[in-house]
């Protein structure tokens, strides 16, 4: 039973962090390569791929979706360790699974807009806005600390006034929100699942300026400021308005 269950968690996490990658990679494809929607579309697009990812796997594993929300629970003693052995390897593995899903899916299109694979790694991950290190790390850390304190905050006060099926409405709310206020500086990656594993498929996959392969330090930004940002906004939570 104990293995079913692992089992099953390993699948909610796997595919509820994939389809958050199908919507939010969709999105950008969308804009980049139809010239439909804008900035407006994207971080609604975003929202509603959480939303969705957290339908199909708060049932069973709770719907972290997240490393860096996994480490900031387990850091704050409110998730096993052990499990986030599970639940790890899985978010990063949805976010793979999930850009690979929306390179296929629109291949053809990629063929006609960038058939040498250029300037089209956008779509999949994130890259700063303004030069230089600092800049974007700490978009990320502020963006992930805001993500993680408002988090626990909802899913407080849900669980409180007895309505936790309202908590996926305020968290893609909480999404959006963060897109459309902080996301300009390095694009509010917030999640190594959603930008790490993404940028890994398309450095695989042969895509130009990936900021991984191209002797770029990029991705250390997102992969490290979201998972320092999410651990100091549990912690920020925990000192102010969490319950003990």
């Amino acid at each position: 039973m104990k293995t079913n269950n692992t089992y099953k968690e390993f699948m909610a996490e796997f595919i509820g962090t994939m389809f958050i990658l199908i919507f939010g990679n969709g999105v950008c494809a969308m804009n980049s390569l139809f010239n439909l929607g804008g900035y407006v579309n994207i971080t609604f697009g975003w929202g509603l791929g959480v939303f969705l990812g957290i339908l199909v796997s708060t049932r069973i594993s709770g719907a972290h979706l997240n490393p860096a929300i996994t480490i900031a629970l387990v850091i704050t003693k409110r998730f096993p360790l052990k499990k986030s052995l599970v639940y790890i390897p899985a978010q990063m593995l949805g976010g793979f699974v999930g850009a690979a899903l929306v390179y296929y899916f629109y291949q053809a299109k990629f063929a006609i807009v960038d058939p040498t694979l250029t300037h089209s790694a956008g779509i999949f991950t994130t890259f700063p806005a303004v030069g230089g290190f600092m800049p974007g790390f700490m978009a990320e850390i502020i963006a992930t600390s805001v993500l993680v304190f408002a988090i626990l905050s909802i899913i407080e006060h849900f669980t409180s006034d007895k309505a936790p099926f309202l908590a996926p409405f305020a968290v893609s709310g909480l999404i959006v929100a963060i897109g459309m206020s902080l996301g300009g500086m390095h694009g509010y990656a917030m999640n190594p699942a959603r930008d790490f594993s993404p940028r890994l498929f398309v450095a695989i996959m042969g895509f130009a300026n990936n900021g991984l392969t191209n002797g770029s330090t990029i991705w250390i930004a997102p992969l490290l400021g979201s998972i320092l940002g999410g651990t100091l906004g549990a912690i920020i939570y925990d000192l102010t308005l969490g319950r003990k």
